[in-house]
């Protein structure tokens, strides 16, 4: 495993001397946009494993994708290696049917330490919740980015982070009423503690995540990357591609449903994704949302 390699997969060309902010972001920005978030892995019979140096030949030798667990992780692993106060730390998504947060710990974070100063970094949550920045850990103060406004609040130790997003215009109104379009202009997304989290701590729901009939990750297949105005996303057999500020205060979203012998050769072109086993599509009704 090697920095070079890491750079040569996200195509990060830029100075490395400071460990500073500037430098953080835009490594951040061209993993997420190299680096899809996916778990294609489960519907194509392989196992989702948290050893680092799996996780760092699927990402950067295969060229796949990854959850949060393994690509905060090898995020991670990056910034330590380039001198930067890193840790990781653990949320608790929310789930917006049941209108609570997850009671168990299943997502993956990065805090950073700049100047003083803590930093989130999420190269793992995927579609419109995906932020481009650094988030500053500050509470209660509005941070927009090209997604949409992020603001963090803090409650007894407990971190709360929330998105504020546009309209939506939908060209094929057969989609309009789509499960995959979220309804609220505020969404509540995770929470989180400070505690710093091991990679040990994420076994259990790694194994339950890709194993559990409940789970979200077994009822739909995902495949996300964010592009340079907006992300696309490829949930079982639809395909969306959204469009940032497509006017004012409005976001494109456009939807095309595939056949089965176009899913893999679309995964390649809008992607750069190519399996090694065959993959079964996906889609379960459920609270996932783009």
């Amino acid at each position: 495993m090697n920095l070079e390699e890491y750079f040569a997969r996200t195509g990060y060309k830029g100075s490395l001397e400071k460990q500073d902010l500037e430098t953080l972001t835009s490594i951040f920005q061209h993993h997420i946009r190299a680096v899809p978030f996916e778990n294609l892995s489960i519907h194509c019979g392989e196992k989702i494993t948290l050893e680092l140096e799996h996780v760092y030949n699927k990402i950067v030798r295969r060229k796949r994708g990854g959850w949060c667990m393994e690509n905060n992780q090898l995020l991670g692993w990056v910034l330590k290696r380039l001198g930067y106060d890193a840790s990781f730390l653990g949320a608790y998504v929310f789930n917006p049917h049941q209108n609570a947060y997850a009671t168990t710990m299943t997502h993956l974070l990065v805090k950073v330490i700049i100047d003083g100063n803590a930093y989130i970094v999420d190269g793992g949550f995927g579609v419109s919740y995906q932020m481009w920045q650094p988030m500053e850990l500050v509470s209660g103060k509005d941070q927009p980015q090209a997604p949409g406004i992020f603001r963090f609040t803090e409650k007894n130790a407990i971190w709360y982070l929330e998105k504020m997003r546009r309209k939506q215009y939908i060209p094929n109104q057969n989609f309009s009423n789509s499960d995959l379009l979220e309804k609220k202009e505020c969404r509540k997304v995770y929470m989180f503690g400070l505690e710093p989290q091991t990679m040990e701590d994420f076994s259990s729901q790694c194994t339950y995540l890709q194993t559990s009939p409940d789970s979200l990750f077994i009822k739909k297949s995902i495949c996300t990357l964010q592009t340079s105005d907006g992300f696309r996303a490829l949930i079982g057999w639809t395909l969306t591609e959204t469009t940032y500020n497509y006017k004012e205060n409005m976001d494109l979203v456009e939807f095309v449903t595939l056949e089965d012998e176009d899913v893999e050769k679309t995964l390649k072109e809008k992607f750069n994704i190519t399996l090694d086993r065959k993959l079964v599509p996906i889609n379960i009704k459920g609270f996932y949302t783009i």
